[in-house]
């Protein structure tokens, strides 16, 4: 049995075969890349919004606390208690 050596065609074909999927898959790493950029983007959000759903169930949790709304009547809405007296400073 005689072995036969691979013609110029063949090994050409083989180097534009072994080219085209190099090419390929330096794609196919820029896409895998490009997609973890915005899975950590997207889990940054997650948590983001997580901590304001967290900072939202406390304050819906703890609105009938006294201390809460005066805090907030003070300081959302500049109310004052009976008797308080409201200093301005100007310039």
């Amino acid at each position: 049995m005689q072995i036969k050596k691979a013609g110029f065609l063949t090994k050409l074909v083989i180097l534009i075969l072994l080219v085209a999927s190099a090419v390929s898959l330096l794609g196919l790493q820029g896409q895998i890349s490009e997609a973890q950029k915005e899975q950590a983007d997207l889990q940054r959000k997650v948590a983001q919004q997580s901590q304001l759903n967290a900072d939202l169930r406390d304050a819906i949790d703890h609105s009938s606390d006294p201390d809460r709304q005066a805090a907030i009547a003070r300081g959302e809405l500049g109310l004052t208690a009976p008797g308080e007296k409201v200093i301005i400073f100007t310039d």
